[in-house]
């Protein structure tokens, strides 16, 4: 088999994309015998990586070759991307080339095995962006990255006991209170317990999220009961039949706080029950939120820059290589509300 198109990347640039050997490239791009079709398949992606990439790689002398594991739904992981490769033309004072690593369900065992399989066998590593559950073996294996000379930077959701150089994303414990400021304020007087969902509840983020919104509404409403939902992996099947479930077993359900996303299946399993929410509060402006933002499902959005996170992490990954000065710095976001009049007009645009 062999590559559906030219390429004038070269060979080492390939491999170094794919991590597959210069032998293996060789093969593809020549159509010799012994290159699988997964091997092919590899190679397209990292041609179309490089593809993407090549105008920022001509401006720089330094390459940071960064590789960028994220453990999320295919919006989130999908918006990373974009956003990242969105700030590549602008990044300073070296050129940086990402490699993805996206899978959509929490595993920790998959988490470990690419963190340990990264700056391996001729494999160049010079940085991790990584969103993985809080886990003492994902802590680990960020320590051998670090002993490895390989700074980490954790996104959006910190692994805590880690050897992290910064953490980049969100303040996730302002956003859980204002979650529950909102509720209050919306709901008012009015009778009504919350649904709250997670993703997994061993991301760290979404647990600091999920604490404050608890203590808040505590302080705010003490009379409001939280019915919780976790380890959906915020897929759209897994959320819409939990909340079924529990929409059947607790009629006083009004307001929404969802942390993990899976939020059309949590609409469209209050639609099939007959039932409104009052009150929606999601996280992140993906896709499938700024549309159900403008239909009115959703009452706000929680929303920070992903592109910042993207900018401040690789810079964070610099200054670990003394490219820029100074050491390494977490950068917590402020959280911004957004409703459907104030959508932010890069993502009005999409």
């Amino acid at each position: 088999m062999t590559l559906r198109r030219p390429t004038s990347h070269r060979v080492r640039d390939i491999a170094e994309q794919s991590g597959l050997s210069e032998a293996t490239i060789d093969r593809v791009l020549h159509g010799r015998p012994g290159a699988s079709a997964r091997a092919v398949q590899a190679v397209e992606r990292a041609v179309l990586d490089l593809d993407r990439q090549q105008t920022q790689l001509r401006l720089a002398a330094r390459t940071i070759l960064l590789d960028v594991v994220v453990q999320a739904p295919s919006r989130f992981s999908s918006a990373v991307r974009s956003a990242l490769e969105d700030e590549l033309p602008a990044l300073r004072p070296a050129a940086v080339r990402a490699r993805f690593h996206l899978q959509e369900n929490a595993d920790v065992g998959a988490a470990v095995e690419i963190l340990d399989g990264l700056g391996r066998q001729g494999r160049v590593c010079h940085g991790v962006v990584l969103k993985a559950p809080d886990d003492p073996s994902v802590a680990a294996a960020v320590g051998r990255l670090t002993d490895r000379g390989i700074p980490v930077v954790t996104l959006v959701t910190d692994v805590r006991d880690s050897t992290r150089v910064a953490y980049v994303g969100l303040d996730n414990a302002a956003a859980g209170a204002t979650a529950a400021y909102l509720v209050t304020q919306v709901l008012g007087d009015r009778p009504g317990d919350v649904l709250l969902t997670l993703s997994r509840s061993s991301f760290f983020g979404e647990r600091e999220r999920a604490d404050a919104f608890g203590a808040a509404l505590a302080r705010l409403s003490p009379g409001r009961r939280v019915h919780t939902i976790t380890d959906s992996d915020g897929l759209d099947d897994t959320m819409g039949a939990l909340v079924s479930d529990l929409l059947a077993a607790q009629p006083n359900l009004h307001a929404v706080y969802s942390i993990g996303g899976g939020n059309r299946a949590i609409a469209d399993a209050f639609r099939s029950a007959g039932r409104t929410s009052t009150v929606f509060v999601a996280h992140d402006l993906d896709e499938d939120n700024v549309e159900l933002l403008r239909s009115g499902v959703l009452t706000v959005v929680l929303h920070h820059d992903l592109h910042a996170d993207m900018r401040n992490g690789v810079r964070q990954v610099m200054r670990a290589h003394r490219l820029l000065r100074g050491a390494p710095t977490s950068v917590a976001a402020n959280v911004e509300i957004v409703t459907a009049y104030n959508i932010p007009p890069r993502i009005q645009a999409h």
